[in-house]
């Protein structure tokens, strides 16, 4: 794999920064997981369990190697920093200020081992009066005004059903130790990367700041739609609801076509996005009128027809159910096969980033990595 060779140190717990290492560890890496003697708290997030582990924490560290290390302890501690400095990558989420006061933060390793490549997650951000703040989720989704635009406008504001930001931290965590691996390779020095939850949930809420400054209106919950393009939502069938995306004006006249309405795209109130997004209450009902008058299904074959994007609202049985789903070979199955997972999403000449390794138990290879940690490869 692409990783292969690479030595990542994850302290890391709960969701975004193993979710990081589950990542590295997919594309080839060793990721050798620290734990403080009572295991991630991710552990104990459920039911259902699996091996006395949550399916969550499962779900994002399978594959990797398990040592405990109980920070006050300093022989272990020591243990500890040995293996940073062999390690390429030493990645953490842990509450801010617990590595300076332990001497293994950033500057202190880089100092040290100026290979290392040193990734500090945090939930506010490294600097700025609320550096130090922890935070989960829930917390970081009503911070960023993520909630405020979430759910639908007849009802009250909702959480976004998917870690969304925990996830998107990862995932820019991930792409920041990709591109100093780069670097590393072209200087031979390694840096510290600085991401958080919330720089992650204020760039997905780009959009809406930039409407908002462009506007001074504030943006408002679309339920199924979108605040620019009209339409682009879910409309109602005679048995259930149909996602309908025309992004442009060819697929708006494609779908007119499909709801016989060839006329609409010639209709000043309709013409354009611009001219529809100033009708969009009278056009929507409009359409919703038509497509209440015939089934999901057949409405989605005649979008298929017409090569105009829609399809259902699935449940997540019917997802794992779809063919497409089965195709891409994306889930992979615990060993008695009742539990699914999803693999990470990229693929290399066809062949997917997969790490196929159980979730280790708590301390699982604590004593035989502790015991041949040596200084070296991060300094050298």
């Amino acid at each position: 794999m692409q990783l292969q060779g690479i030595k990542v140190v994850e302290f890391g717990a709960n969701l975004a920064g193993p979710f990081c290492g589950q990542i590295l560890s997919d594309l080839g890496a060793e990721v050798i997981k620290i734990e403080r003697p009572s295991g991630d708290d991710c552990r104990l997030w459920g039911p259902p369990f699996i091996d006395d582990s949550s399916v969550n924490f499962v779900a994002i560290n399978r594959g990797k190697k398990s040592v405990v290390v109980d920070l006050d302890n300093e022989a272990e501690r020591q243990g500890l920093i040995r293996l940073i400095g062999e390690a390429d990558i030493y990645l953490h989420n842990m509450r801010a200020g617990v590595m300076e006061k332990f001497g293994i933060d950033g500057k202190a390793m880089l100092a040290r081992f100026p290979r290392l490549i040193y990734a500090d997650v945090s939930a506010f951000g490294h600097v700025g009066p609320m550096a130090r703040k922890p935070g989960y989720e829930p917390l970081l989704q009503a911070f960023s005004g993520l909630i405020s635009v979430n759910g639908d406008p007849s009802g009250p504001a909702a959480r976004i059903g998917a870690s969304v930001i925990d996830y998107g931290t990862g995932m820019w965590t991930t792409i920041g130790i990709l591109a100093a691996l780069v670097s590393r390779a072209q200087t031979g020095k390694g840096c510290v990367i600085n991401t958080s939850l919330f720089e992650t949930a204020l760039m997905w809420m780009s959009t809406h700041v930039a409407a908002y400054t462009a506007t001074g209106k504030l943006p408002q919950r679309q339920g199924t739609g979108h605040p620019q393009l009209t339409p682009y939502q879910a409309f109602d069938t005679a048995n259930g609801p149909l996602m309908v995306t025309p992004g442009n004006d060819r697929l708006w006249t494609r779908f007119c076509e499909v709801l016989g309405k060839p006329e609409w795209p010639a209709d000043p109130r309709f013409v354009d996005n611009k001219a529809r997004a100033a009708h969009r209450p009278l056009l929507l009902g409009m359409i919703q009128e038509i497509m209440k008058g015939d089934t999901k299904e057949n409405w989605a074959a005649k979008l298929d027809a017409a090569g105009v994007p829609g399809g259902p609202i699935n449940r997540v049985d019917e997802v794992l159910a779809a063919e497409q789903t089965q195709a891409l070979g994306i889930l992979d199955r615990s060993v008695d096969g009742k539990i699914a997972f999803t693999h990470t999403p990229v693929s290399f000449d066809g062949k997917r980033a997969a790490s196929h390794g159980k979730a280790p138990r708590v301390g699982q290879q604590t004593r035989d990595i502790l015991s041949v940690a040596t200084p070296g490869r991060a300094a050298e």
